[in-house]
């Protein structure tokens, strides 16, 4: 088997149903199977899953094990030569996981590959490649030296600014968001620490295979959206946790750090005068919807429910949003039909229409409802279709 895809789920249900949906989809022509693990959701994730996936193998945890045991215990049965480690608030392109592959197998040294991620909004997400977080690292991305030196070797290493976006190359850290590499790699590197109970366990595995001798890449020619914080609310416990995490791994590496310690209290202190002043920014008043959609009364059933106009474009054509591009509305929300474009066409038109006044939705294939987030801060939002 070449494949095997690993989805660790909490209480996501709804982002999960599509995430699955676009995996299984992107399976298809390639020899692979999907895991699905679930710790101890408190939603109706499993029940969902075994109702409109009962192909999938799930794994039903009993508690919260955190994101290394739960990935370990997928692991453990996978059967594929390359794993990839995948969020459940994720959608993936129908040729990501070929693409991916392909790339694999054509370097001798692969680490760990990782690929373009882009929020809900279609912006590139900068943390799918980044570099070893020592202090000084750590100092230029609190201090946000890496905006004013991008060029520089001594200050763009956080995000891994020797590379653009669109430049597949080697780097250090890859994020958890989205990880391929051997199997027997991962095993023969421990895989996971179960002793950090979340968020430095990526940057603590990419760690763990460059010390190994092999070189991780991130591959820019395939984009993944990834809806940022939907499996985390991005609260005071949330930050506790992730200084807690960044500090195992400085001690378990490099000994520990005074001064790394202070640098990551002074960005925890940061981040939570940033959420603050971010707080109410996300929600928007909709005044008008495009849907994309070769479906009439798909039109007409969001259109009742939603009681705003809904005008409908049969196909994605970017000429076809000149017209609500620049009006004097308010705003624009985009509704993309799956069942009449691929995750694939989707995916491209988010990232070709960012930044130009539009927020996206995303009606999952097999679903009744749509979903997607205005923000990388924004925890999501799900629209019920009746």
């Amino acid at each position: 088997m070449q494949l095997s895809v690993i989805i660790l789920n909490y209480n996501v249900s709804y982002f999960l149903r599509q995430c699955v949906l676009s995996v299984l989809k992107a399976l298809k022509g390639v020899d692979g199977e999907l895991i699905v693990v679930d710790n101890d959701s408190q939603d109706d994730s499993c029940e969902m899953m075994k109702q409109v996936f009962p192909e999938v193998q799930l794994i039903e945890n009993k508690a919260n094990v955190g994101f290394p045991k739960g990935n370990n215990i997928g692991v453990a049965l996978a059967k594929g030569e390359y794993l990839c480690i995948l969020n459940p608030d994720t959608v993936v392109a129908e040729d990501t996981f070929a693409k991916i592959l392909e790339f694999a197998k054509s370097k001798p040294d692969l680490g760990i590959a990782g690929c373009k991620l882009i929020d809900g909004t279609g912006n590139f997400l900068p943390e799918c490649k980044r570099g070893v977080p020592t202090p000084w690292v750590a100092f230029t991305k609190i201090m946000g030296l890496y905006k004013f030196f991008p060029k520089s070797g001594l200050f763009n290493q956080y995000y891994a600014q020797h590379l653009n976006d669109n430049q597949t190359g080697k780097v250090d850290i890859l994020v958890g968001a989205f990880m391929v590499m051997k199997r027997d790699l991962y095993l023969e590197v421990g895989g996971f620490d179960e002793n950090c109970f979340m968020y430095s366990d990526d940057i603590d595995l990419s760690y763990l295979v460059l010390k190994s001798g092999k070189s991780n890449y991130y591959y820019h020619d395939t984009s993944v959206i990834h809806y940022k914080g939907e499996s985390t609310v991005r609260d005071g416990t949330y930050m506790k946790r992730f200084r807690e995490a960044m500090q195992f791994f400085y001690k378990k590496h490099f000994g520990g750090s005074v001064v790394f310690d202070v640098l990551m209290w002074l960005g925890s202190f940061a981040f939570a005068l940033m959420k603050k002043n971010q707080a109410g920014q996300i929600s928007l008043d909709i005044d008008e919807y495009v849907l994309f959609s070769a479906n009439e009364n798909l039109r007409n059933k969001i259109e009742n429910q939603l009681q705003k106009k809904v005008t409908r474009i049969a196909d994605i054509d970017e000429n076809a949003l000149f017209s609500h591009r620049n009006s004097a509305k308010k705003h624009v929300e985009i509704l993309l039909d799956n069942h009449s474009f691929s995750f694939r066409r989707i995916i491209a038109f988010m990232e070709q229409n960012k930044n130009k006044g539009f927020t996206f939705k995303i009606i999952p294939g097999n679903a009744s409802y749509c979903i997607g987030s205005n923000s990388s801060n924004d925890r999501g939002e799900i629209i019920e279709i009746k």
